[in-house]
């Protein structure tokens, strides 16, 4: 691994002390204490995150990473595999809903081959495929462990490129006929929940197409038997290449106190993995929406948070997240831009 990379990765302790100064300055705000609800939490847990009483979270950057999974061969999409590519050059066109929403934030914005199971030229497209696809995982390991490591370094090499651009704010998106089924894989491991339980519509399937769905996991994992408290293990028999990329992403966001703006239930799902290779990533991670993916609450619990927004959303890409950053950028202003008591002259006797 690279000699700046995970080898030598030190996610920091959050800075309490930086909470509690934060904590009293918003209390002296013009404004009945507590009355601004979530955003005065908001604003603390930035504080905290990044050490400064003033947080910023503006520009954001939006990295999408995109790949394909061998387990679509099990007939458990309602799309073909084909769609990640369709879809990847709707990104690189500008007419996906992750562009709308990255527009309407300013937001820098990378997308990431890291296995496309296609080869796509253009030059806006970061080219970083470690493998076109993951193996069937019902029939064989998804990854072997060096594609596991080459795939977080993807996303921990991405994220720092993004980083010293000037994004204050990383959001993750993703790209992957099939994650669905990766991802209820992945919880129900760690969760030691259902597969039942965890499955959802995914980008459509019927009642049937849900059954199926389940049936195949279950198998599946009897079969992989993945590590449920190792996570290279997780990704090595079941995982998927968006979401060690992702998961390699937050590492990187969380080392150098960056915030970390979780989408739906895939990356979550990469956030929990994350939080199983350091567990202080998670200290640096909101979760932007909850989606309507049932696997999408076990994960948000799991990594003991709540959701900015519930919309009903269960797009990915990064779009849940990206139309809960407003509310990010607010709390920050709160703290920068209201008057206290003093400084206005009021009284708050």
């Amino acid at each position: 691994m690279r000699k700046n990379g995970l080898a030598t990765l030190s996610i920091p302790e959050l800075d309490e002390e930086m909470g509690r100064q934060v904590k009293k300055y918003v209390d002296s705000l013009t404004v009945p204490q507590g009355s601004l609800g979530r955003l005065e939490e908001l604003a603390i847990d930035l504080a905290k995150m990044t050490g400064e009483a003033f947080p910023e979270v503006s520009r954001p950057g939006v990295i999408v990473f995109a790949a394909d999974h061998g387990i679509t061969d099990e007939g458990v999409s309602a799309y073909p595999k084909e769609v990640t590519e369709q879809m990847a050059l709707n990104f690189l066109n500008d007419g996906a809903a992750i562009n709308v929403f990255s527009r309407a934030i300013s937001a820098y914005f990378d997308i990431v081959d890291i296995g496309i199971d296609a080869e796509i030229e253009a030059a806006e497209l970061t080219a970083r495929k470690v493998r076109r696809g993951t193996r069937n995982f019902y029939k064989e390991d998804a990854m072997t462990r060096e594609e596991v490591n080459q795939a977080l370094e993807v996303g921990y090499e991405r994220a720092e490129v993004m980083i010293d651009k000037g994004a204050k704010c990383l959001i993750l998106g993703e790209m992957g006929i099939g994650n669905t089924t990766t991802s209820s894989a992945i919880i129900s491991v760690v969760s030691g929940k259902s597969v039942e339980s965890l499955v959802g519509q995914g980008t459509g399937l019927k009642s049937e197409g849900i059954i199926h769905k389940q049936r195949i996991i279950e198998e599946a994992l009897s079969l992989r038997n993945p590590n449920p408290k190792d996570p290279i293990d997780i990704l090595m028999k079941i995982g998927g290449l968006e979401i060690a990329g992702m998961a390699g992403a937050m590492l990187a966001a969380a080392s150098k106190r960056i915030p970390i703006l979780l989408d739906g239930f895939i990356t979550t799902t990469a956030g929990v993995i994350a939080t199983l290779i350091s567990a202080r990533a998670a200290d640096y991670m909101f979760v932007g929406h909850q989606s309507a993916e049932p696997g999408h609450r076990t994960a948000i619990e799991w990594l003991g948070k709540e959701p900015i927004l519930q919309l009903g959303m269960r797009i990915g890409e990064g779009t849940g997240a990206a139309v809960a950053f407003p509310i990010l950028q607010a709390a920050t202003l709160v703290v920068k831009e209201m008057a206290t008591f003093e400084s206005a002259g009021v009284s708050n006797k």
